[in-house]
């Protein structure tokens, strides 16, 4: 590999000085790296401008130096331009992510002699009307800034799967079972499973569980007794759902492309990450 573009959070501090180490490890292994504009005209303010380009043409990866957020964001744009994506984690806990900041010497020099695998991931459709969005996360459906609870209807290929006076409704990937799903006492789902699971938030019962469903078959949501709710695709993407419409949750067409550098389990991966004493 021989170029990579840049994706960063512009929240994080010391950005500067993250995008420079970076950028140093990247041409130390003779890759050229580009950068997003914002990051671009940044570093271009300081003096020292490290990325040759602020556009990803010419480039053979996209890299995401943040968390899973800024991984979330970058796997659009790699979904866009049909290349891999590689995380670097600066964030808390960075659980998709693939490297740690003192890691990346040895990964840039495997990465520059080709020396990855790449791995695939299932992704979601969400249809709303004539509106469409894809997740590699999650889509959730929530009551957003409405004090009451909401209530939903959900589907499995038109069968009902229950009605639900919850706070809000999870759909995820098994790669998503380890985010807002599992915080809502959801399963973890390995990777290589391909299923979609439905987690509610808070339900008013004692009966509603999460549930596991085939990742050929297709999820509904209605609402049934508010007049709006608010739909969130992978955190990134934020619309309304009414009363009336159906939202519609498949398999995508296509799949999400990881970069990975070491054979590392999935289940090593959550001892490490998500430990009580990692988080």
């Amino acid at each position: 590999m021989k170029s990579v573009y840049m994706l960063m959070h512009d929240q994080k501090p010391n950005i500067e000085e993250i995008a420079a180490t970076v950028a140093e490890k990247l041409h130390k292994a003779r890759i050229h790296a580009s950068a997003e504009p914002w990051l671009f005209e940044r570093m271009q303010k300081t003096g020292r401008q490290p990325f040759l380009s602020s556009e990803p043409d010419q480039c053979e990866a996209i890299l995401a130096v943040g968390g899973d957020g800024t991984l979330l964001r970058a796997n659009t744009l790699s979904m866009q331009l049909d290349l891999p994506l590689l995380g670097i984690n600066v964030g808390r806990v960075g659980f998709l992510t693939e490297l740690e900041m003192d890691q990346l010497e040895k990964a840039f020099e495997k990465l520059a002699a080709d020396d990855y695998t790449i791995q695939e991931r299932m992704m979601l459709k969400i249809t709303l009307d004539e509106r469409r969005s894809y997740a590699l996360n999650d889509v959730v459906v929530s009551r957003g800034g409405y004090a009451r609870l909401i209530g939903m209807d959900a589907f499995v290929d038109q069968d009902l799967v229950g009605r639900f006076i919850a706070d809000g409704l999870i759909v995820s990937t098994p790669t998503g079972s380890t985010g807002y799903s599992l915080s809502a006492g959801g399963p973890i789902i390995c990777p290589e499973v391909e299923c979609m699971l439905l987690t509610p938030v808070c339900a008013h019962s004692l009966q509603h569980r999460p549930v596991v469903t085939s990742a050929e078959q297709t999820v509904s949501i209605k609402l049934t007794d508010a007049a709006q709710a608010m739909v969130s695709v992978d955190g990134q993407e934020n619309f309304t759902l009414y009363a009336g419409q159906t939202l519609t949750v498949t398999r995508a067409g296509r799949q999400a492309r990881f970069i990975k550098l070491e054979p590392r389990s999935f289940f090593s991966t959550i001892r490490i990450k998500l430990s009580e004493w990692s988080c």
